[in-house]
């Protein structure tokens, strides 16, 4: 039911609850129309939706949006969906930052904030710092919490997005209930998680580089390595939704224990997490870097600084080790390739933000390990925003369970 105290919003079950919802879907999506344009897409006839734009119009969710220039009668009223009418916040966890983002009904970011001082933990301590920064940030928007339809929150590893549940991070053996009940109940309002690389890819198919694909790789090289699947236009979850996993196929007998808990991950080799790590064992072996001193004095070192390091100072242990990354990244895109043959691969996450340094040696190593014929019209091109992907699809997978396409 279309109920203006949108926390108590229901899937409509009568007639008169089902077209009203497909006229308020319809122009969500479609934008603002004159009643008869409505009427023509649904199948209605012109009187029943003019009845029922007029009672979304009393319930603040329609506003009338100017006149479509006439000749002869009277002028007809164009009609859309009222901006302020509903809202949604998305939440992206990374490991150095936490970003938040307030998105309309109709599509448009409102509010943001990034929390620069954010270090994820997998521990209660860091659950409860997530739940206190989406909590002052719905006070600093200004924004009717009432107006709030949901809030998705992106997290890495296996997310199970319709239970709920997370089985990587934040799943303490002190809590039975779905980590999105959870949060739920310390905000006060629904709330959905979602895998962070494939909300990453939802962003940039939404409002991105990756728009106009059908069939796409998005890469989420960051502090981990994720990977989003576009087949057919849509996300690819799989069978229980934990489709992506790149970081964790076994490519190395490296004997570096991977997070995840098992050896020889390509993510101990190809992450901001790798980079990191071979970076203080090369300056502890001698080499030296404009991060040397912030190494020798302990201070923490982010894949951020690490690309700051290379695109702003130039610094030749960084682009080196950047380089190899993304050689090897490439060699193991060019396996996806053989198997997916997409028509493109968005690189995403911060080390995206290293650019040429990152991207070209990826571009090399698919022409050189993939089939040419799978290859040869690959775009490779990187994330219009590769930090804030991640929160703009948060915000955009929250207006979409919200209100559907399509029920």
């Amino acid at each position: 039911m279309l109920n203006h105290n949108l926390l108590h919003y229901e899937v409509p079950t009568t007639e008169a609850e089902i077209i009203k919802d497909a006229i308020l879907r319809h122009c969500i999506y479609e934008g603002n129309q004159m009643i008869p344009q409505m009427a023509a897409a649904l199948g209605y006839s012109v009187p029943t939706v003019a009845k029922y734009v007029g009672e979304l119009l009393n319930e603040k969710f329609f506003i009338e949006c100017g006149k479509m220039d006439s000749h002869r009668g009277r002028k007809p009223i164009i009609y859309g969906v009222n901006p302020s009418a509903c809202y949604f916040v998305g939440v992206d966890i990374a490991r150095f930052a936490l970003n938040i983002g307030l998105m309309n009904i109709v599509g448009e970011m409102v509010f943001e904030s990034t929390i620069d001082d954010f270090h994820f933990e997998n521990t209660p301590a860091t659950l409860d710092k997530v739940h206190q920064c989406i909590m002052e940030f719905l006070t600093q928007s200004g924004v009717d919490v009432e107006r709030v339809g949901l809030v998705n929150i992106n997290i890495s590893g296996r997310v199970n997005s319709d239970t709920g549940e997370s089985y990587s991070i934040f799943n303490f053996e002190e809590n039975d209930e779905p980590l999105a009940t959870i949060l739920s109940e310390k905000i006060g309002l629904p709330v959905r998680i979602e895998n962070d690389s494939r909300a990453m890819t939802f962003g940039d198919l939404s409002m991105g580089n990756a728009r106009g694909y059908r069939n796409a790789l998005f890469v989420n090289a960051s502090w981990g390595l994720g990977l989003g699947i576009i087949v057919g236009g849509e996300l690819y979850y799989g069978r229980h939704g934990y489709s992506g996993e790149i970081g964790h196929i076994n490519v190395y007998d490296n004997e570096i224990m991977c997070h995840c808990g098992k050896k020889g991950c390509l993510e101990t080799e190809v992450s901001g997490f790798a980079i990191h790590r071979k970076l203080l064992e090369r300056i502890r072996q001698g080499q030296t870097s404009v991060l040397s001193p912030r190494v020798a004095s302990g201070q923490p070192i982010s894949t951020r600084d690490i690309v700051r390091a290379a695109t702003n100072n130039e610094d030749p242990l960084c682009i080196e080790l950047i380089e190899q990354t993304g050689a090897e990244l490439g060699r193991q895109l060019a396996n996806l390739i053989n198997i997916f043959n997409p028509e493109a691969v968005i690189v995403g996450g911060v080390l995206a933000l290293a650019d040429e340094y990152f991207v070209n040696p990826i571009r090399s190593a698919i022409r050189k390990y993939s089939l040419k014929l799978m290859c040869k019209d690959v775009e490779v091109v990187v994330s219009a925003n590769p930090l804030k992907a991640g929160m703009i699809g948060a915000c955009m997978i929250a207006r979409q369970t919200f209100f559907p396409k399509s029920r």
